[in-house]
């Protein structure tokens, strides 16, 4: 189990440097905003609801409120353990499971074209990773303030942090967030859409893992996927500039002793 990750990590790095980024193509961080504007964030916020990744997860975990097929599935998940064999190792799988995204994000952040020179560079990845801390923490604060405020019993029954699941919020919101990365990279269409789904699977293991564990009903794990995927979304697309629209950046670059702190606006 402890060789699958950095397997995984070599891989996903075999892969993606080889794909260099092609001229005129976008540099990753250099196109966001700090001020995108009320009337973009509440467009995007509504579109972003609209996302299938959103509303599709959201409606299942509806769905299985009738009936009492959300304890259903969790009773037969937890008896049954179909796909990792036990709960313990649907625990442990969740736990590297959730590290594989972390993983993922990291490895397309690193390697996402950002610019020739390192001063760009340094400048595009500081202001690109400031917003997915962005979408990170978002997601992190409002599972956390639901677990508190809901205070729903696990099916284990050893607290009442069940609602919503904290492994799957962080799968979903860094596997999104290492999928939009991959669109900066020049490569054929099939695999940057196999990747893709390599990520989308990361996500929905962990959060079955996280059922089978016993930790989590399914409609708690259903709701982390859309929250995960609406913070990433949201904050991606709210704070990242089209083609002709006026970009302002604020970042931290070295210099000399110290660091300098520059504010830049460009059309």
């Amino acid at each position: 189990m402890p060789l699958r990750l950095p397997i995984a990590c070599v891989l996903m790095s075999m892969c993606l440097s080889g794909c260099a980024a092609h001229p005129g193509a976008r540099r990753w961080g250099d196109n966001l905003t700090i001020s995108p504007g009320w009337e973009r964030v509440r467009d995007v916020a509504a579109e972003t609801a609209r996302d299938p990744w959103v509303w599709v997860p959201l409606a299942g975990a509806v769905a299985l409120q009738f009936d009492d097929w959300d304890r259903k599935v969790s009773d037969w998940a937890v008896r049954e353990t179909p796909i990792y064999g036990s709960q313990q190792n649907a625990e442990s799988w969740s736990d590297n499971l959730r590290s594989a995204a972390i993983a993922a994000e990291t490895v397309t952040l690193l390697l996402a074209p950002s610019g020739d020179d390192s001063r760009t560079w340094l400048a595009n990845k500081t202001q690109g990773l400031a917003l997915d801390l962005a979408a990170v923490g978002t997601a992190s604060a409002v599972t956390h303030v639901l677990k508190v405020q809901v205070g729903r019993t696990r099916p284990s029954g050893t607290n009442d942090e069940s609602f919503p699941s904290g492994h799957t919020s962080a799968a979903a919101t860094f596997s999104r967030l290492a999928a939009r990365n991959l669109e900066y990279f020049d490569m054929n269409g099939g695999v940057r859409q196999s990747l893709t789904l390599g990520l989308d699977a990361l996500t929905l293991a962990t959060a079955w893992a996280r059922v089978e564990a016993g930790a989590h009903y399914p409609s708690d794990t259903l709701f982390s996927i859309a929250l995960g995927n609406y913070c990433a979304t949201f904050f991606r697309n709210a704070f990242a500039k089209s083609d002709g629209e006026r970009v302002q950046d604020l970042a931290v670059l070295p210099m000399g002793g110290g660091v300098m702190l520059r504010y830049s606006s460009r059309f």
